[in-house]
C-alpha cells in the first residue's frame, strides 16, 4: 500500500468534508463548510493529510500557538483515519510525520483534546507517549445552548 502524507492547500480543503462528515454528524453541512474554509484562511492552521493509493483516508487540522507554560505548541484537532482501514499502523505512521513537521517548525510541545467517548484513541494516544494533564471544558454561548 502506497501511503502519501502532505499539507492539504487551502484550494483543495474542501476534500476533508466527507471524513470531517464521520467525526462530526451534529453540524450542518453547509455550515460545516462555511466553518472550513474560514479556518483554512488563518495563519495559524494548517490541515494535514493521509492519502493511500492516492484516496484521502485520514485528516488532521495543526492549530500553532505559543503558550507560557510550554513555548510554542500544536493542537491537533478533527483527526480522523477511515475507519476501513484503522488497526494497519496508519495512525502512527501519520502522526510520526506530524511530529516530525511540527518539530521542524520548531514546536516543543503537541496538545490535544480526545472525545470521553472514544476509548480507542485514549489508548493510541497513550501509546504515542501522550499523557493526560487536565479537562477540556466547553461553554456553549449561543442561546440554543446545543453543540453543533
Amino acid at each position: 500500500m502506497k501511503t502519501h502524507i502532505q499539507v492539504i492547500k487551502v484550494e483543495e480543503i474542501l476534500t476533508i468534508i466527507p471524513l470531517l462528515t464521520k467525526l462530526n454528524s451534529k453540524t450542518p453541512l453547509s455550515l460545516l463548510k462555511e466553518r472550513i474554509l474560514e479556518i483554512a484562511e488563518i495563519s495559524n492552521y494548517e490541515c494535514i493529510g493521509l492519502y493511500l493509493e492516492g484516496k484521502l483516508v485520514g485528516i488532521s487540522g495543526l492549530w500553532y500557538s505559543t503558550r507560557h507554560y510550554i513555548g510554542k505548541t500544536v493542537e491537533p484537532d478533527h483527526v480522523i483515519i477511515d475507519e476501513s482501514i484503522r488497526s494497519q499502523g496508519l495512525g502512527k505512521q501519520f502522526f510520526n510525520w506530524i511530529d516530525h513537521h511540527v518539530k521542524n517548525k520548531g514546536c516543543e510541545a503537541i496538545e490535544l483534546n480526545a472525545y470521553v467517548n472514544n476509548p480507542k484513541s485514549h489508548k493510541f494516544y497513550y501509546n504515542e507517549g501522550y499523557n493526560i494533564y487536565g479537562f477540556h471544558f466547553l461553554k456553549v454561548l449561543r442561546d440554543d445552548k446545543k453543540f453543533y
